[in-house]
């Protein structure tokens, strides 16, 4: 694509939307607790320690990924400490091309489907974030074709590749423009680190979420809803942290 990648009015219309909702120094906080888990995820499962991570630590690990946080048990069950931490270390350490990895990841939890889809792109990006980038379905869904990623970016930029993994790729390019755009608008400039991103697209989908529900939704039902700092601590599995 030679044209520009990011929406950026759109991008910036959102992010307008959740400064209404939410302070930039709920949001800075949010980048922070993004931060501490990330040290929590390197602690565990860096440089190598990942394959010799035992059932608590592991479980810890799960509970601390929104889409895994309430099936840690039955994922640790089904698999066990010792297999899932070898996948998990040769995910995060293996020889062998990212996208293959990934989707060796994604067959190995292929009985934990919306596990598989997020858990792979959270333990890579959280373990070593200057290396890896954010993926998960609230971001990009391939299979529905929306997510916080799309809003904000160019229909004509293809999301999707051949392979979950390979798809993985053209996310993170994705990502780095809106990343890079973000901070010379402001709009990814939270807290430490490069977790500005990850609070930016959170926020990107929490206002979605809240228009969608309240045009197909009823005021009962949108009460129940996390309020936008709540869930964008939910999305990104900082609400209760484990690690």
């Amino acid at each position: 694509m030679s044209g520009p990648v990011v929406d950026t009015v759109t991008a910036e219309e959102f992010m307008r939307e959740a400064l209404a909702q939410v302070s930039e120094h709920d949001l800075v906080e949010v980048a922070t607790a993004c931060e501490r888990k990330a040290e929590g995820f390197a602690t565990l499962l860096g440089d190598g320690r990942a394959a010799v991570a035992g059932r608590d630590d592991l479980h810890r690990v799960l509970r601390s990924v929104f889409a895994a946080r309430r099936k840690a048990d039955a994922i640790l069950d089904a698999l066990g400490p010792e297999f899932l931490a070898a996948e998990i270390d040769h995910l995060l350490h293996g020889d062998d091309p990212l996208p293959g990895r990934i989707d060796r990841m994604d067959r190995a939890l292929q009985a934990f489907p919306e596990a598989a889809f997020d858990l792979p792109a959270e333990l890579l990006h959280f373990t070593y974030p200057d290396d890896h980038w954010p993926w998960t379905r609230w971001m990009w869904d391939p299979a529905i074709e929306t997510g916080s990623l799309r809003l904000v970016t160019m229909e004509e930029f293809d999301l999707t590749g051949e392979t979950r993994g390979e798809t993985y790729l053209r996310v993170g390019q994705a990502v780095a423009f809106v990343q890079e755009t973000g901070r010379a608008a402001g709009f990814t400039d939270y807290g430490p680190g490069p977790f500005g991103i990850d609070v930016f697209l959170a926020c990107v989908y929490g206002v979605y979420m809240y228009t969608v529900l309240r045009m197909r939704m009823t005021q009962e039902f949108n009460k129940v809803v996390p309020e936008l700092p709540d869930l964008v601590r939910r999305l990104l599995g900082v609400h209760h942290p484990e690690v």
